[in-house]
């Protein structure tokens, strides 16, 4: 199983519109994907606005493929919500779990 980390810096007047495009497109998109397993979403208050950092789990590499495209390193950032952002990670992490 692998976990994939995203994390971002939201302007904090749009935080929660985040979180609600989080539930309401992107993980109900990730459900139809065969390998998929969850997503956790965690944030906290930093100066600049509200750290999110997101945890999808999938059954292996060529299920994030499905997701991710060829390079699955490369973060998958809408522009709705590059518009929410103050910053970003442009590069997603993959770790195994033990």
């Amino acid at each position: 199983m692998i976990a994939r980390h995203w994390s971002g810096i939201c302007r904090q007047d749009k935080a929660s519109d985040y979180i609600d495009h989080l539930q309401q497109q992107t993980i109900p998109g990730l459900k139809h994907i065969d390998g998929f397993i969850s997503a956790s979403i965690l944030h906290r208050q930093v100066p600049d606005g509200t750290e999110f950092l997101v945890i999808t789990l999938w059954a292996s590499m060529d299920v994030i493929h499905q997701f991710s495209g060829e390079d699955v390193e490369t973060a998958v950032v809408p522009a709705v919500v590059q518009e929410m952002m103050i910053s970003y990670d442009q590069h997603a992490r993959h770790y195994e779990v033990v």
